[in-house]
């Protein structure tokens, strides 16, 4: 008999079409009778989570509270799995010579392994896939996307699987310089019993997610969900979560 497995998905936050996003992975989700999801806008639901073996995230500049954090480490710790997407690790502060990221929250971004520090505009990348052996890459070849590319600085021990390179001006951020730097997109991170599999990619936006800077952006975005081996990198990201992968 298939065992029920409890989720928590946390879909919110600044800049992204998070309603596009949280219905996509909704989707996949649903992929698996015996998920029962439960879908929140912040972290605050800590109780839930201990019902749960895994947590899923798409969010920008929404982070869990310091004491959340202590929460979601514990969960991790003992058993528990995060698939954390896109900008999950993110922080963004709009200062004079443009956008900020703050290295304010180590405690989360240490749970992580990595902190968002810039982007440049959207534009094409080739994914190399660095470890063709694992269970969440094997059989997929290096892929070209169009996508934003995330630059990340690296805060904890982390298993790369996937990755770029990029050397250029993040045009808009007030860390914008970068030589030829190893760009991860798909790792591991592991916690105790658990851990977090970071994937970078699915940019998406609307035209009514960008109001503080515009009242109407013009063309929607929707970066590597225009790509099928992008919803395949999510699939297997769910059967990691739900430990059917190691």
């Amino acid at each position: 008999m298939t065992k029920r497995i409890d989720a928590h998905f946390v879909a919110a936050g600044k800049y992204h079409d998070i309603d596009f996003a949280r219905l996509e992975v909704l989707k996949l989700l649903g992929e698996h009778p015996e998920i029962r999801t439960t879908v929140a806008m912040d972290f605050s639901n800590t109780e839930r989570l201990e019902q749960c073996q895994f947590l899923v995230t798409y969010t920008c500049t929404v982070l869990p509270t310091p004491e959340e954090t202590v929460k979601i480490k514990e969960f991790l710790d003992r058993g528990g799995r995060w698939l954390a997407l896109h900008g999950t690790n993110s922080i963004l502060k709009f200062v004079e010579g443009g956008v900020d990221c703050p290295e304010e929250r180590d405690d989360v971004m240490e749970v992580l392994g990595t902190q968002f520090k810039a982007h440049p505009p959207i534009g094409p990348f080739r994914v190399e896939v660095v470890d063709k052996t694992h269970a969440l890459t094997q059989g997929l070849e290096d892929f070209d996307v169009i996508d934003e590319l995330y630059i990340m600085k690296q805060k904890a021990p982390i298993k790369v699987l996937m990755q770029t390179r990029f050397d250029g001006e993040a045009t808009g951020f007030t860390e914008a310089n970068y030589s030829d730097v190893v760009v991860p997109i798909l790792y591991l991170r592991d916690h105790g019993k658990g851990g977090v599999l970071y994937n970078t990619l699915g940019h998406c936006r609307s035209h009514f997610d960008v109001i503080e800077l515009l009242p109407f952006w013009t063309h929607p975005e929707r970066c590597s969900w225009n790509y099928p081996v992008y919803y395949e990198t999510l699939r297997r990201g769910i059967r990691w979560a739900m430990s059917e992968i190691a």
